[in-house]
């Protein structure tokens, strides 16, 4: 197999489809990351199954309503025609490295899909309460016991003076 695939540390969405071609008694003892070229794979984000499981739906429906892959974007035909078993790699596989990708026997590339997105829309809310303010803060008034320290503060200051121009006078 000559593909070759780069995948970023960045790289989300993505899925990607293998067919296994083995033979069904070894599938059970399969390392998908050898054979991708990877030194190993977050089991979470790897899906590795017969596609009979999927009776009624489909792979072609798997993709789309279990793995959000827009319809337009799947080949169905293709899809549902594999039989035997699949590997699905979602991006989350890697563990945010980047990676290149080199698939060999036993897996065949199918297609690379990307997860569809719901346009990110920036609407006001539609409460008033969560619109928040921007206005700047009215300057507090002080409260009477400042006033109260202030004046008395004066009132300090001013005996102090008299005081020492007393003492000034006197010492002339």
């Amino acid at each position: 197999m000559s593909e070759r695939f780069q995948v970023s540390a960045t790289e989300r969405g993505i899925i990607r489809v293998f067919a296994i071609d083995l033979p069904e008694d070894q599938v059970d003892g399969f390392d998908p990351a050898p054979a991708l070229g990877v030194t190993a794979l977050e089991s979470q984000y790897v899906e590795l199954f017969p596609v009979s499981d999927l009776k009624g739906v489909g792979l072609s429906g798997y993709m789309s309503e279990g793995l959000g892959v827009a319809e337009t974007e799947l080949d169905k035909s293709r899809l549902d025609a594999l039989d035997g078993h699949v590997l699905i790699v979602l991006s989350g596989a890697f563990g945010e490295q980047p990676v290149t990708l080199t698939p060999k026997a036993p897996l065949r590339w199918i297609g690379t899909y990307t997860e569809e997105h719901a346009p990110v829309q920036f609407e006001p809310l539609p409460d008033a309460a969560a619109q928040g303010q921007i206005a700047p803060e009215a300057k507090k008034r002080p409260s009477n016991a400042a006033l109260s320290g202030r004046v008395a503060m004066m009132a300090l200051l001013v005996i102090f003076a008299l005081t020492g121009l007393m003492v000034w006078i006197a010492a002339s």
